[in-house]
Protein backbone atom coordinates (compact mmCIF):
# COMPACT_ATOMS: atom_id res chain seq x y z
CA UNK A 1 0.00 0.00 0.00
CA UNK A 2 1.21 3.11 -1.05
CA UNK A 3 1.46 6.08 1.78
CA UNK A 4 2.08 9.46 0.23
CA UNK A 5 1.26 12.14 3.20
CA UNK A 6 2.41 11.81 6.78
CA UNK A 7 2.74 13.08 10.06
CA UNK A 8 6.00 13.25 11.56
CA UNK A 9 6.58 14.39 15.18
CA UNK A 10 10.11 14.86 15.77
CA UNK A 11 11.18 14.63 19.37
CA UNK A 12 14.52 15.66 20.82
CA UNK A 13 15.83 13.66 23.45
CA UNK A 14 16.52 15.19 26.90
CA UNK A 15 20.04 15.76 27.58
CA UNK A 16 21.36 13.72 31.05
CA UNK A 17 20.65 16.25 33.99
CA UNK A 18 24.26 16.14 35.23
CA UNK A 19 26.13 18.04 32.49
CA UNK A 20 28.67 20.47 32.34
CA UNK A 21 26.79 22.07 29.29
CA UNK A 22 23.05 22.75 29.89
CA UNK A 23 24.04 26.14 31.73
CA UNK A 24 20.64 26.37 33.34
CA UNK A 25 21.44 29.31 35.53
CA UNK A 26 22.76 31.27 32.69
CA UNK A 27 19.63 30.45 29.79
CA UNK A 28 17.59 31.46 32.98
CA UNK A 29 19.48 34.66 33.32
CA UNK A 30 18.58 35.37 29.46
CA UNK A 31 15.01 34.03 29.60
CA UNK A 32 15.85 31.10 27.54
CA UNK A 33 15.44 27.29 28.52
CA UNK A 34 18.27 25.80 26.70
CA UNK A 35 21.51 26.92 25.41
CA UNK A 36 21.15 25.22 21.62
CA UNK A 37 18.60 23.90 19.23
CA UNK A 38 18.47 21.17 17.71
CA UNK A 39 20.33 21.83 14.43
CA UNK A 40 20.24 18.19 12.92
CA UNK A 41 16.54 17.48 13.26
CA UNK A 42 15.95 20.43 11.26
CA UNK A 43 18.29 19.77 9.25
CA UNK A 44 16.79 16.25 8.62
CA UNK A 45 13.33 17.68 8.46
CA UNK A 46 14.16 19.57 5.69
CA UNK A 47 15.18 16.40 3.87
CA UNK A 48 11.32 15.22 3.73
CA UNK A 49 8.82 15.65 1.45
CA UNK A 50 7.04 19.15 1.01
CA UNK A 51 3.56 18.03 1.41
CA UNK A 52 4.51 15.71 5.07
CA UNK A 53 3.57 17.94 8.37
CA UNK A 54 6.37 17.99 10.95
CA UNK A 55 6.37 19.05 14.51
CA UNK A 56 9.17 19.65 16.37
CA UNK A 57 8.85 19.22 20.27
CA UNK A 58 12.21 19.91 22.12
CA UNK A 59 12.33 17.56 25.36
CA UNK A 60 14.56 19.78 26.66
CA UNK A 61 12.50 22.88 26.59
CA UNK A 62 9.06 21.79 26.23
CA UNK A 63 7.01 19.25 27.39
CA UNK A 64 6.05 16.02 25.54
CA UNK A 65 2.39 15.11 25.86
CA UNK A 66 -0.12 12.12 24.66
CA UNK A 67 -1.50 14.58 22.03
CA UNK A 68 1.35 14.58 20.50
CA UNK A 69 2.14 11.13 20.20
CA UNK A 70 -1.98 10.43 18.99
CA UNK A 71 -0.84 13.57 16.22
CA UNK A 72 1.72 11.34 14.73
CA UNK A 73 1.99 9.07 12.04
CA UNK A 74 5.54 8.66 12.66
CA UNK A 75 8.16 9.85 15.02
CA UNK A 76 11.81 10.52 14.43
CA UNK A 77 14.54 10.74 17.27
CA UNK A 78 17.95 10.20 18.41
CA UNK A 79 20.89 12.59 18.99
CA UNK A 80 24.58 12.38 21.37
CA UNK A 81 25.32 9.86 24.14
CA UNK A 82 24.57 11.87 26.84
CA UNK A 83 20.74 11.78 25.17
CA UNK A 84 20.80 8.05 24.79
CA UNK A 85 18.75 7.04 28.16
CA UNK A 86 16.14 9.70 27.07
CA UNK A 87 16.27 8.15 23.45
CA UNK A 88 15.73 4.63 24.28
CA UNK A 89 12.73 5.89 26.75
CA UNK A 90 11.14 7.36 23.60
CA UNK A 91 11.81 4.44 21.46
CA UNK A 92 10.16 2.47 24.26
CA UNK A 93 7.12 4.61 24.36
CA UNK A 94 6.48 4.80 20.74
CA UNK A 95 6.53 0.72 20.47
CA UNK A 96 4.34 0.76 23.61
CA UNK A 97 1.74 2.78 21.50
CA UNK A 98 2.00 1.31 18.02
CA UNK A 99 3.77 4.65 16.47
CA UNK A 100 6.75 3.81 14.06
CA UNK A 101 9.91 4.59 15.40
CA UNK A 102 13.03 6.11 13.50
CA UNK A 103 16.45 6.82 15.02
CA UNK A 104 19.07 8.44 13.92
CA UNK A 105 22.49 10.66 15.00
CA UNK A 106 25.73 9.92 16.01
CA UNK A 107 25.10 7.78 18.99
CA UNK A 108 22.43 5.15 16.87
CA UNK A 109 25.71 5.34 14.20
CA UNK A 110 28.17 4.43 16.83
CA UNK A 111 26.35 1.54 19.06
CA UNK A 112 23.52 0.77 16.54
CA UNK A 113 22.21 -2.39 18.46
CA UNK A 114 21.74 -0.71 21.61
CA UNK A 115 19.08 0.85 19.10
CA UNK A 116 17.82 -2.53 17.70
CA UNK A 117 13.91 -1.88 19.16
CA UNK A 118 13.70 0.85 16.80
CA UNK A 119 11.56 0.20 13.89
CA UNK A 120 14.03 2.07 11.70
CA UNK A 121 17.70 3.23 12.10
CA UNK A 122 19.48 6.02 10.05
CA UNK A 123 23.00 5.25 10.23
CA UNK A 124 25.13 7.81 9.23
CA UNK A 125 24.89 11.56 7.71
CA UNK A 126 21.06 11.56 6.69
CA UNK A 127 21.78 13.90 3.27
CA UNK A 128 22.79 10.34 1.52
CA UNK A 129 19.57 7.88 2.55
CA UNK A 130 16.81 9.59 3.50
CA UNK A 131 15.39 9.61 -0.28
CA UNK A 132 15.72 5.53 -0.23
CA UNK A 133 13.89 5.92 3.75
CA UNK A 134 10.94 7.77 2.03
CA UNK A 135 10.47 5.41 -0.75
CA UNK A 136 10.96 2.30 1.44
CA UNK A 137 7.96 4.36 3.60
CA UNK A 138 5.74 5.22 1.21
CA UNK A 139 5.75 1.53 -0.07
CA UNK A 140 4.06 0.76 3.54
CA UNK A 141 7.69 -0.96 5.08
CA UNK A 142 7.97 -0.53 8.94
CA UNK A 143 11.32 -1.93 9.38
CA UNK A 144 14.18 -1.31 7.76
CA UNK A 145 18.22 -0.13 8.30
CA UNK A 146 19.91 2.76 6.44
CA UNK A 147 23.40 3.27 6.15
CA UNK A 148 25.69 5.82 4.93
CA UNK A 149 29.09 5.31 3.93
CA UNK A 150 31.32 7.47 6.58
CA UNK A 151 32.33 10.89 5.14
CA UNK A 152 31.24 10.72 2.26
CA UNK A 153 28.29 12.71 2.03
CA UNK A 154 27.96 16.10 -0.41
CA UNK A 155 27.15 18.28 2.04
CA UNK A 156 26.90 21.04 -1.03
CA UNK A 157 23.75 19.17 -1.52
CA UNK A 158 22.28 19.63 2.37
CA UNK A 159 19.15 20.73 2.44
CA UNK A 160 18.90 24.86 4.31
CA UNK A 161 17.40 23.77 7.41
CA UNK A 162 13.68 24.45 8.46
CA UNK A 163 14.59 27.46 11.60
CA UNK A 164 11.16 28.16 11.36
CA UNK A 165 10.32 24.83 13.27
CA UNK A 166 12.32 26.39 16.03
CA UNK A 167 10.67 28.26 19.06
CA UNK A 168 14.37 30.93 18.53
CA UNK A 169 13.09 32.48 22.06
CA UNK A 170 13.78 29.55 23.46
CA UNK A 171 17.48 29.37 22.95
CA UNK A 172 21.21 31.44 24.01
CA UNK A 173 22.59 30.56 20.36
CA UNK A 174 21.56 29.12 17.44
CA UNK A 175 23.60 26.67 15.27
CA UNK A 176 24.80 26.78 11.71
CA UNK A 177 27.43 24.62 10.02
CA UNK A 178 29.84 25.45 7.25
CA UNK A 179 32.02 22.21 7.24
CA UNK A 180 31.62 18.45 8.52
CA UNK A 181 35.24 16.75 9.40
CA UNK A 182 38.35 17.38 11.19
CA UNK A 183 42.21 16.86 9.24
CA UNK A 184 43.52 16.03 12.06
CA UNK A 185 43.34 12.59 14.21
CA UNK A 186 43.28 12.31 17.73
CA UNK A 187 42.90 8.87 19.64
CA UNK A 188 40.26 9.72 21.70
CA UNK A 189 37.72 11.33 19.14
CA UNK A 190 34.72 9.67 17.66
CA UNK A 191 34.80 12.94 14.54
CA UNK A 192 36.79 10.92 11.98
CA UNK A 193 35.17 8.06 12.80
CA UNK A 194 31.98 9.75 12.21
CA UNK A 195 32.65 12.18 9.05
CA UNK A 196 36.08 11.63 8.18
CA UNK A 197 39.17 13.24 8.11
CA UNK A 198 38.81 15.59 4.97
CA UNK A 199 36.70 18.53 5.67
CA UNK A 200 33.68 18.92 3.14
CA UNK A 201 32.33 22.42 3.25
CA UNK A 202 29.24 24.03 1.92
CA UNK A 203 29.00 26.61 -0.49
CA UNK A 204 29.02 29.87 0.42
CA UNK A 205 25.74 30.78 -1.05
CA UNK A 206 24.15 28.36 1.08
CA UNK A 207 25.21 29.21 3.95
CA UNK A 208 24.58 32.59 3.20
CA UNK A 209 20.97 31.29 2.48
CA UNK A 210 21.15 30.12 6.23
CA UNK A 211 21.81 33.43 7.82
CA UNK A 212 19.42 35.31 5.75
CA UNK A 213 16.71 32.62 6.95
CA UNK A 214 17.50 33.59 10.66
CA UNK A 215 17.45 36.89 10.07
CA UNK A 216 14.34 37.05 8.32
CA UNK A 217 12.28 34.81 10.99
CA UNK A 218 13.56 37.75 12.99
CA UNK A 219 16.37 36.51 15.12
CA UNK A 220 19.34 38.60 16.19
CA UNK A 221 22.32 37.40 18.63
CA UNK A 222 24.29 34.63 19.01
CA UNK A 223 25.15 32.23 15.97
CA UNK A 224 27.15 28.82 16.33
CA UNK A 225 29.45 27.21 13.83
CA UNK A 226 28.64 23.88 14.99
CA UNK A 227 31.78 22.61 12.68
CA UNK A 228 34.24 19.94 14.09
CA UNK A 229 37.08 22.45 13.17
CA UNK A 230 36.08 25.01 11.60
CA UNK A 231 39.70 25.91 10.23
CA UNK A 232 40.07 22.43 8.81
CA UNK A 233 39.90 23.54 5.29
CA UNK A 234 41.40 27.16 5.99
CA UNK A 235 41.41 27.83 2.22
CA UNK A 236 37.80 27.34 1.89
CA UNK A 237 37.05 29.10 4.86
CA UNK A 238 39.14 32.08 4.05
CA UNK A 239 37.07 32.66 0.85
CA UNK A 240 33.89 32.22 2.55
CA UNK A 241 34.94 34.70 5.46
CA UNK A 242 35.05 37.69 2.79
CA UNK A 243 31.22 36.64 1.71
CA UNK A 244 30.74 36.69 5.65
CA UNK A 245 32.10 39.79 6.07
CA UNK A 246 30.01 41.72 3.21
CA UNK A 247 27.04 39.95 4.79
CA UNK A 248 27.45 41.48 7.99
CA UNK A 249 28.37 44.84 6.77
CA UNK A 250 24.81 44.65 4.80
CA UNK A 251 22.76 43.86 7.55
CA UNK A 252 24.70 45.88 10.04
CA UNK A 253 26.29 43.00 12.02
CA UNK A 254 22.94 41.57 13.32
CA UNK A 255 25.17 38.36 14.89
CA UNK A 256 27.96 37.30 16.72
CA UNK A 257 29.66 33.78 16.09
CA UNK A 258 31.70 30.85 17.89
CA UNK A 259 32.82 28.10 16.37
CA UNK A 260 35.49 25.54 17.34
CA UNK A 261 38.75 25.11 16.10
CA UNK A 262 42.68 23.52 16.57
CA UNK A 263 45.17 25.80 18.48
CA UNK A 264 46.80 26.14 15.00
CA UNK A 265 44.55 29.06 14.29
CA UNK A 266 46.84 31.22 15.99
CA UNK A 267 49.44 30.68 13.16
CA UNK A 268 47.38 32.18 10.95
CA UNK A 269 47.31 35.90 11.41
CA UNK A 270 45.26 36.63 8.77
CA UNK A 271 42.70 34.24 9.32
CA UNK A 272 42.22 35.45 12.85
CA UNK A 273 42.05 38.69 11.86
CA UNK A 274 39.29 37.85 9.64
CA UNK A 275 37.13 36.08 12.00
CA UNK A 276 37.19 39.11 14.27
CA UNK A 277 36.84 40.99 11.34
CA UNK A 278 33.09 39.12 10.73
CA UNK A 279 32.66 39.24 14.64
CA UNK A 280 33.87 35.75 15.89
CA UNK A 281 33.85 36.46 19.61
CA UNK A 282 34.47 32.95 21.06
CA UNK A 283 36.40 29.67 19.86
CA UNK A 284 36.43 26.38 21.86
CA UNK A 285 39.60 24.38 21.84
CA UNK A 286 40.79 20.82 22.64
CA UNK A 287 43.54 21.69 24.78
CA UNK A 288 43.51 18.34 26.58
CA UNK A 289 46.79 18.05 28.40
CA UNK A 290 49.98 20.21 28.87
CA UNK A 291 52.23 17.16 29.40
CA UNK A 292 53.47 16.19 25.62
CA UNK A 293 53.73 12.90 26.30
CA UNK A 294 50.64 12.74 26.24
CA UNK A 295 49.78 14.63 23.62
CA UNK A 296 51.99 12.72 21.55
CA UNK A 297 50.31 9.20 22.78
CA UNK A 298 46.83 10.64 21.93
CA UNK A 299 48.14 11.79 18.42
CA UNK A 300 47.36 15.60 19.10
CA UNK A 301 50.57 16.44 17.95
CA UNK A 302 49.82 19.79 16.25
CA UNK A 303 49.04 21.16 20.63
CA UNK A 304 53.08 20.17 20.64
CA UNK A 305 54.64 22.52 17.94
CA UNK A 306 53.93 25.67 19.60
CA UNK A 307 53.31 27.46 22.89
CA UNK A 308 49.74 26.87 24.46
CA UNK A 309 50.68 30.55 26.67
CA UNK A 310 51.35 32.65 23.17
CA UNK A 311 48.93 30.96 21.34
CA UNK A 312 45.83 31.47 23.39
CA UNK A 313 47.47 35.14 24.04
CA UNK A 314 47.29 35.82 20.37
CA UNK A 315 43.99 34.55 19.93
CA UNK A 316 42.80 36.82 22.77
CA UNK A 317 44.07 39.77 21.74
CA UNK A 318 42.71 39.52 18.30
CA UNK A 319 39.24 39.63 20.14
CA UNK A 320 38.04 36.28 20.71
CA UNK A 321 38.58 34.58 23.56
CA UNK A 322 38.57 30.67 24.32
CA UNK A 323 37.14 28.03 26.17
CA UNK A 324 39.00 24.96 26.69
CA UNK A 325 38.78 21.18 27.07
CA UNK A 326 41.12 19.28 29.26
CA UNK A 327 41.27 15.34 30.37
CA UNK A 328 42.50 13.79 32.75
CA UNK A 329 43.65 9.90 32.71
CA UNK A 330 45.79 9.16 29.71
CA UNK A 331 47.68 6.10 29.88
CA UNK A 332 51.45 8.56 29.74
CA UNK A 333 50.49 10.45 32.99
CA UNK A 334 53.34 9.52 35.01
CA UNK A 335 52.74 10.80 38.51
CA UNK A 336 50.07 13.81 39.41
CA UNK A 337 48.96 16.00 36.45
CA UNK A 338 46.84 18.36 38.64
CA UNK A 339 49.26 21.44 39.38
CA UNK A 340 50.26 21.39 35.50
CA UNK A 341 47.24 21.27 34.10
CA UNK A 342 46.10 24.23 37.02
CA UNK A 343 49.61 26.02 36.33
CA UNK A 344 48.71 25.80 32.24
CA UNK A 345 44.72 26.63 32.55
CA UNK A 346 46.22 29.75 35.09
CA UNK A 347 49.07 31.05 32.19
CA UNK A 348 46.26 30.73 29.31
CA UNK A 349 44.13 32.84 31.38
CA UNK A 350 41.08 30.77 29.97
CA UNK A 351 37.86 31.34 32.56
CA UNK A 352 36.16 28.53 30.91
CA UNK A 353 37.41 24.70 31.22
CA UNK A 354 35.70 21.56 30.51
CA UNK A 355 38.16 19.42 32.13
CA UNK A 356 36.52 15.81 31.94
CA UNK A 357 37.89 11.64 32.79
CA UNK A 358 39.02 10.15 29.90
CA UNK A 359 35.86 8.28 28.17
CA UNK A 360 36.48 5.57 25.71
CA UNK A 361 33.62 6.22 23.10
CA UNK A 362 32.10 3.52 20.67
CA UNK A 363 34.39 3.20 17.34
CA UNK A 364 37.22 5.05 18.07
CA UNK A 365 41.18 4.59 17.89
CA UNK A 366 41.65 4.33 22.15
CA UNK A 367 38.78 1.98 22.39
CA UNK A 368 39.95 -0.10 19.60
CA UNK A 369 43.49 -0.22 21.76
CA UNK A 370 41.68 -0.61 24.70
CA UNK A 371 39.61 -3.57 23.52
CA UNK A 372 42.73 -5.22 22.02
CA UNK A 373 44.35 -5.15 25.13
CA UNK A 374 42.09 -6.14 27.34
CA UNK A 375 41.15 -3.13 29.43
CA UNK A 376 37.40 -1.62 28.34
CA UNK A 377 35.10 -2.47 30.77
CA UNK A 378 31.77 -4.65 29.98
CA UNK A 379 28.43 -2.94 30.46
CA UNK A 380 29.66 0.59 30.37
CA UNK A 381 27.95 1.17 27.19
CA UNK A 382 24.32 0.60 28.03
CA UNK A 383 23.26 3.53 30.29
CA UNK A 384 24.68 7.14 30.44
CA UNK A 385 24.43 9.16 34.07
CA UNK A 386 26.32 12.40 32.75
CA UNK A 387 28.99 13.55 29.96
CA UNK A 388 32.73 13.25 30.56
CA UNK A 389 32.59 14.93 33.88
CA UNK A 390 30.59 12.14 35.73
CA UNK A 391 31.16 9.13 32.98
CA UNK A 392 34.85 8.59 32.71
CA UNK A 393 37.14 6.33 33.13
CA UNK A 394 35.23 3.16 31.52
CA UNK A 395 38.59 1.30 31.48
CA UNK A 396 41.43 0.02 33.76
CA UNK A 397 43.53 3.01 33.98
CA UNK A 398 47.41 2.78 34.19
CA UNK A 399 47.67 5.05 37.45
CA UNK A 400 46.04 3.72 40.41
CA UNK A 401 42.54 4.36 39.98
CA UNK A 402 42.23 6.77 42.70
CA UNK A 403 44.90 9.06 42.04
CA UNK A 404 43.26 9.66 38.75
CA UNK A 405 40.28 10.46 40.10
CA UNK A 406 42.16 12.86 43.16
CA UNK A 407 44.02 14.59 40.12
CA UNK A 408 40.92 15.39 38.65
CA UNK A 409 39.07 16.52 42.08
CA UNK A 410 42.34 18.70 42.44
CA UNK A 411 42.01 20.77 39.20
CA UNK A 412 38.24 21.33 39.79
CA UNK A 413 38.44 22.34 43.09
CA UNK A 414 41.12 24.86 41.85
CA UNK A 415 40.05 26.38 38.80
CA UNK A 416 36.58 26.93 39.79
CA UNK A 417 37.34 28.64 43.20
CA UNK A 418 35.97 31.97 42.74
CA UNK A 419 39.24 33.93 43.08
CA UNK A 420 41.11 32.47 40.53
CA UNK A 421 37.88 31.53 37.96
CA UNK A 422 37.57 35.44 38.37
CA UNK A 423 41.06 35.95 38.56
CA UNK A 424 41.42 34.43 35.01
CA UNK A 425 38.12 36.29 33.81
CA UNK A 426 39.98 39.86 34.84
CA UNK A 427 43.39 38.95 33.05
CA UNK A 428 41.07 37.95 29.84
CA UNK A 429 39.21 41.73 30.13
CA UNK A 430 42.67 43.18 30.13
CA UNK A 431 43.67 41.30 27.03
CA UNK A 432 40.71 40.93 24.83
CA UNK A 433 41.72 42.89 21.57
CA UNK A 434 37.57 43.71 20.54
CA UNK A 435 37.28 45.99 17.70
CA UNK A 436 33.91 45.93 17.44
CA UNK A 437 31.13 47.23 20.21
CA UNK A 438 29.30 44.56 21.21
CA UNK A 439 25.76 45.58 19.29
CA UNK A 440 23.09 45.36 22.13
CA UNK A 441 19.62 42.94 21.72
CA UNK A 442 16.67 42.61 23.69
CA UNK A 443 17.12 40.96 27.11
CA UNK A 444 20.79 42.01 27.44
CA UNK A 445 20.28 44.99 29.95
CA UNK A 446 17.51 42.31 31.57
CA UNK A 447 20.36 39.65 32.13
CA UNK A 448 23.00 41.88 33.44
CA UNK A 449 20.33 43.10 35.96
CA UNK A 450 19.35 39.82 36.77
CA UNK A 451 22.82 38.59 37.35
CA UNK A 452 24.05 41.84 39.69
CA UNK A 453 21.02 39.67 41.94
CA UNK A 454 22.02 36.28 41.47
CA UNK A 455 26.04 36.38 41.92
CA UNK A 456 25.89 35.61 45.27
CA UNK A 457 24.41 32.45 44.52
CA UNK A 458 27.03 30.76 42.93
CA UNK A 459 29.22 30.80 46.71
CA UNK A 460 30.50 32.38 48.88
CA UNK A 461 33.10 35.54 47.83
CA UNK A 462 31.52 35.27 44.15
CA UNK A 463 29.98 38.65 44.65
CA UNK A 464 33.35 40.28 45.78
CA UNK A 465 35.31 38.81 43.37
CA UNK A 466 32.65 39.90 40.24
CA UNK A 467 32.39 43.48 41.21
CA UNK A 468 36.41 43.17 41.46
CA UNK A 469 36.58 41.96 37.93
CA UNK A 470 33.93 44.63 36.52
CA UNK A 471 34.90 47.55 37.94
CA UNK A 472 39.02 46.29 36.36
CA UNK A 473 37.95 46.15 33.48
CA UNK A 474 35.60 49.09 33.35
CA UNK A 475 38.96 50.96 33.86
CA UNK A 476 41.01 49.08 31.42
CA UNK A 477 39.39 47.26 28.65
CA UNK A 478 35.42 48.70 28.72
CA UNK A 479 34.71 47.12 25.12
CA UNK A 480 35.46 43.66 27.00
CA UNK A 481 32.61 44.31 29.69
CA UNK A 482 30.24 42.59 27.52
CA UNK A 483 31.78 38.92 27.40
CA UNK A 484 33.39 39.62 30.65
CA UNK A 485 29.70 39.50 31.75
CA UNK A 486 29.26 36.64 29.72
CA UNK A 487 31.53 34.46 31.19
CA UNK A 488 30.39 35.61 34.46
CA UNK A 489 26.81 34.27 34.21
CA UNK A 490 28.18 31.01 33.11
CA UNK A 491 30.05 30.66 36.78
CA UNK A 492 26.10 30.46 38.36
CA UNK A 493 26.09 26.96 36.42
CA UNK A 494 30.18 26.35 36.81
CA UNK A 495 30.90 27.07 40.28
CA UNK A 496 27.89 24.53 41.63
CA UNK A 497 28.24 21.94 39.11
CA UNK A 498 32.11 22.04 39.92
CA UNK A 499 31.35 21.60 43.80
CA UNK A 500 29.04 18.71 42.83
CA UNK A 501 31.00 17.09 40.28
CA UNK A 502 33.64 17.05 43.33
CA UNK A 503 31.23 15.56 45.66
CA UNK A 504 30.21 12.37 43.43
CA UNK A 505 34.16 12.40 43.12
CA UNK A 506 35.27 12.39 46.55
CA UNK A 507 32.38 9.45 46.83
CA UNK A 508 33.85 7.22 44.11
CA UNK A 509 37.46 7.75 45.59
CA UNK A 510 36.26 6.71 49.00
CA UNK A 511 34.96 3.26 47.56
CA UNK A 512 37.74 2.80 46.04
CA UNK A 513 39.95 3.21 49.48
CA UNK A 514 37.75 1.16 51.68
CA UNK A 515 37.36 -1.75 49.10
CA UNK A 516 33.56 -1.31 47.99
CA UNK A 517 34.63 -0.39 44.65
CA UNK A 518 36.02 -3.28 42.11
CA UNK A 519 37.24 -3.48 38.86
CA UNK A 520 34.30 -4.20 36.49
CA UNK A 521 34.58 -7.52 34.05
CA UNK A 522 36.65 -6.55 30.64
CA UNK A 523 35.60 -7.04 27.23
CA UNK A 524 36.88 -9.22 24.84
CA UNK A 525 37.69 -9.32 21.02
CA UNK A 526 36.42 -12.68 19.53
CA UNK A 527 35.52 -13.20 15.81
CA UNK A 528 35.01 -9.72 15.63
CA UNK A 529 32.52 -9.58 18.25
CA UNK A 530 32.50 -7.90 21.80
CA UNK A 531 32.12 -10.59 24.82
CA UNK A 532 32.32 -10.17 27.96
CA UNK A 533 35.44 -11.92 29.72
Amino acid sequence: MMTETCKVLMIFPLFNANSFWNYKEACDLAGARYPAAPLGLVTVAALLPRDWEVRLVNRNTEDLVDADYDWADMVMTGGMLPQRNDALHIIETCRARGKPVVVGGPDVTSSPSLYSAANFQVLGEAEEIMLDFIAVWRKGAREGVFEAPMGKTDVTKSPLPRFDLLKLDQYLHVGIQFSRGCPFSCEFCDIIELYGRVPRTKTNAQVMAELDALYALGYRGHVDFVDDNLIGNKKALKKFLSDLKRWQNEKNFPFEFSTEASINLADDADLLRSLADTNFFAIFVGIESPDTDSLVLMQKKQNTRRSLQQSIETIHKAGIFVNAGFIVGFDSEKGSVAQGMIDCIEDTSIPVCMVGLLYALPTTQLTRRLLAEGRLFSGSEQTQSGDQCTAGLNFETKRPRRDVLNDYRTVLAAIYDPVAYFGRVRRLGRMLGRKRTHRMIKGDLRSFVRLMFRIHRAGPGTAGQFWRMMLDCALHNPRALPYVVMTSALYLHLGPFSRQVIAEIDREIADVEQGRWHVPPVVRHVKAELVPA
